[in-house]
């Protein structure tokens, strides 16, 4: 399936290229969060046209990105859990958990799909997050899980 792209995505490519991608990927994901066009000729044209407005948009993003990096990047965040005797946890701590407390701390939304924990978070302990705020910009966290209870 052939498709513009109309932002930088990360390892596919950057604004303005048309690409093949496999359909479900561009029909599912790139498309459908308007991250891409179909690349009929048309498209094509439009897309040349708003190139500039394009990547202005772009800009803007990777320096909001920025200044939420400046704000997050290696802060650490606790997170009280029921546990067991042995440090395991009841569940996992979540990246929607994780977005929550970020939202609490510092008042800056982040959606929880750009949040990727390193390993899951299944015990009592310190853990490394990566959030992914821009195709180019990554910041990355420290969540520390500490026992609430023990039962």
């Amino acid at each position: 399936m052939r498709i513009i792209l109309l932002e930088n995505v990360k390892r596919v490519g950057s604004i303005g290229e048309v690409i093949d991608v496999k359909r479900g990927y561009g029909r599912n994901y790139l498309i459908a969060n308007k991250k891409a066009l179909y690349a009929s000729k048309e498209n094509i044209l439009q897309v040349e046209k708003i190139k500039s407005d394009l990547s202005k948009k772009d800009n803007e993003k990777k320096k909001d990105a920025t200044q939420i990096l400046e704000q997050i990047n290696g802060k650490e965040y606790n997170v009280k859990k029921l546990s067991t005797e042995n440090n395991e946890l009841y569940g996992s701590v979540k990246p929607t958990e994780i977005s929550k407390l970020i939202l609490n701390e510092n008042k800056i939304d982040i959606k929880p799909s750009m949040i990727q924990p390193i390993n899951e978070i299944k015990s009592l302990g310190k853990f490394k997050v990566k959030i992914s705020l821009h195709s180019e910009i990554e910041a990355e966290i420290t969540v520390s899980v500490k026992s609430a209870d023990t039962i």
